[in-house]
């Protein structure tokens, strides 16, 4: 059972790994601006006053919670 807990936290620090190393060469090579719509997607709410600035990325937050429940099922259903 613990080898199992075992290969998943390794898998999970290895995926982490390779997306800072890509968020890294990109920022390096100048294509950091693929993740500009990031952030300003249609449910992103944004208020920004004189002296206040509010942000709740609902729509952002969304599509990160689709994307990752699809690769977890993509991952559960090879790895099983």
């Amino acid at each position: 059972m613990f080898a199992d807990v075992g290969k998943i936290v390794v898998m999970t620090g290895l995926g982490i790994v390779v997306f800072g190393l890509f968020l890294m060469v990109s920022a390096k090579t100048g294509m950091s601006g693929w993740f500009n719509w990031f952030g300003t997607l249609p449910l992103d709410i944004r208020i920004e006053r004189d002296n206040f600035r509010f942000y709740f990325p609902i729509g952002s937050s969304i599509l990160l919670s689709v994307l990752l429940s699809l690769i977890l099922f993509l991952f559960n259903k090879f790895i099983r």
